[in-house]
C-alpha cells in the first residue's frame, strides 16, 4: 500500500542556501511555462476575432507534462544559473507535472467532469505562498537512520531517527515512489511517499474479536461525543497545547498589526507568527494522529458522520472555530487507517437528523438550534443534545440498539 512518510531536516546554511535555490528553480519552471501557455492561448484568440481560418490558427503549447518540459529544455539555455551552479535535473521535470496537474484540473472543472469546488486557471507561483521542490522515483531517499542524499546537494542530516523506513527499505519491504521537501517558517521537512509493506504493524494491532463499535458525533464545544455499544460515553476537547498555540497566535496578529509593514520589527513578528501558524498545525496533526489511531486499534466500527464542511465554513461566525477542528482531516485519518486495523467506518446519511431525532418516539424536534445543548422530547425524555446525536449514529451499526437511555 501507499503511505506517507515526513521527516524534518537539519541543514548546514550551505545546504540551506543550495535548497532555498531548488524551490526557486520549481517556482522559475512553472512560471515560464505558465506564461508560455497563456501567450498562446491569447495568440490564438487574438487571431480567431481577427477572422484567421481555424486550420491556420497559431499552435498551441500542449498541456501535457512531456510537451510542457520539451518547452523548458528549449528555453533552459536562457537561465546560466541552471548549469553553472549544477542544478538538479529533476526538479524541472516535477514542476512540468506540476503544471499539467493544474490545467487538467482547471479543464476538467470547466468540462464538469471533476468533482468537487470549481478550479480556477492556474496562476503563478510566489515565494510567500510557499516553499517547495520534489524528486521523482528514488533519487532523494534515505542513506541511513540520520541521513538523507539529496540530488546536487548531498547528504544531509534529519532530526529525527529513520529507522522504521531504512529497515523496510534495506529488506524490500518499502519502496520510495518520491518525495517533496518543503520549507515551513524556516524549518525544513522532507516527506516521502512509499510503497511499503505493513503486515507486522497491521496484523499486531488488528482489532480484537468482541470490541465495542462506537458512534461519533464532532463538534466546537468539545471536539468530539463518542457514544460506545458498552455504555460509555466520552467526551474528547482539543488538547491545552491546541488551545495555547491558538492564543498565541491571535497575540502575534495584533502585535504585527502594529508594525509598521517591512520594517525590521514587523519581519521579526511575521516570523515569530509563521512559527506559531506550524505549531498550533502540528499541535492538532497531533491530536488527531493519537486520536484515530486508538479508535481504529480499539473498535469494530466507527460511525462518522457526513458533514459539508465547505458549506460551514461559510457561516463567518463560526468559520474560524469550524476550521480549527479539523473534522475533514479527521475523517480522513480515520478511513485510511481503519483499512490498517481491520476496523469499520460507518458514514451516515448527510442528512441524517442525529441530533434531532428522538430515541424513545422516533420524533424530530425540528425547532432545535445550535444554542439548545438539552432539549426534551414531546413524549417526555429529556436529551443531551451531543449525546443523543452520539447514540443516534451507533444505532446505525446493524444490530445496536441503545434503549431509552437519556
Amino acid at each position: 500500500m501507499k503511505q506517507g512518510f515526513q521527516i524534518e531536516l537539519a541543514p548546514t546554511p550551505e545546504q540551506v542556501a543550495r535548497l532555498a535555490s531548488h524551490t526557486g528553480l520549481t517556482r522559475v519552471v512553472y512560471n515560464r511555462c505558465l506564461d508560455e501557455v497563456k501567450r498562446t492561448l491569447d495568440a490564438r484568440k487574438a487571431a480567431r476575432e481577427a477572422g484567421v481560418p481555424d486550420n491556420e490558427l497559431p499552435d498551441l503549447l500542449g498541456w501535457s507534462a512531456p510537451a510542457l518540459e520539451r518547452y523548458w529544455r528549449s528555453v533552459a539555455h536562457e537561465y546560466e544559473w541552471f548549469a553553472s551552479e549544477n542544478m538538479s535535473s529533476r526538479v524541472p521535470k516535477e514542476a512540468c507535472r506540476n503544471l499539467a496537474s493544474a490545467l487538467k484540473n482547471f479543464s476538467d472543472s470547466r468540462k464538469g467532469t471533476r468533482r468537487g469546488r470549481r478550479m480556477g486557471f492556474p496562476k503563478h507561483k510566489v515565494r510567500k505562498h510557499g516553499e517547495h521542490f520534489r524528486i521523482d522515483e528514488a533519487r532523494l531517499k534515505p542513506v541511513s537512520e540520520w541521513l538523507i542524499v539529496v540530488p546536487n546537494i548531498g547528504k544531509i542530516t534529519t532530526r529525527e531517527n529513520m529507522g522504521w523506513l531504512t529497515e523496510r527499505i534495506a529488506d524490500s519491504r518499502a519502496r520510495v515512489l518520491g518525495s517533496k521537501v518543503t520549507r515551513q517558517a524556516g524549518r525544513w521537512f522532507v516527506s516521502f511517499q512509499l510503497e511499503v509493506d505493513r503486515t507486522d504493524i497491521n496484523e499486531r494491532h488488528t482489532v480484537p474479536a468482541g470490541a465495542p463499535s462506537v458512534g461519533i458525533d464532532v463538534g466546537i464545544k468539545s471536539f468530539a461525543t463518542i457514544a460506545s455499544s458498552d455504555g460509555r460515553v466520552e467526551d474528547i476537547c482539543l488538547p491545552a497545547a491546541v488551545k495555547k498555540t491558538r492564543r498565541r497566535v491571535r497575540r502575534l496578529n495584533k502585535e504585527l498589526a502594529r508594525r509598521v509593514k517591512g520594517s525590521s520589527n514587523w519581519n521579526t513578528t511575521r516570523d515569530r507568527l509563521a512559527a506559531a501558524h506550524v505549531d498550533a498545525v502540528n499541535a492538532r496533526k497531533d491530536f488527531h494522529h493519537k486520536l484515530t489511531t486508538s479508535l481504529t486499534r480499539t473498535k469494530t466500527a466507527i460511525v462518522i458522520e457526513d458533514l459539508n464542511v465547505a458549506g460551514m465554513v461559510k457561516n463567518r461566525r463560526l468559520a474560524r472555530a469550524i476550521s480549527e477542528q479539523g473534522w475533514a482531516e479527521f475523517a480522513r485519518l480515520l478511513t485510511y487507517k481503519a483499512g490498517w486495523y481491520g476496523s469499520e467506518i460507518v458514514v451516515a446519511d448527510r442528512w441524517f437528523a442525529s441530533s434531532r431525532l428522538c430515541r424513545a418516539c422516533g420524533a424530530i424536534n425540528a425547532s432545535l438550534t445550535l444554542n439548545d445543548r438539552v432539549w426534551v422530547c414531546v413524549c417526555g425524555v429529556r436529551h443531551d443534545r451531543d449525546v443523543n446525536a452520539a447514540r443516534n449514529l451507533l444505532a446505525q451499526v446493524a444490530g445496536i440498539d441503545m434503549g431509552l437511555v437519556a
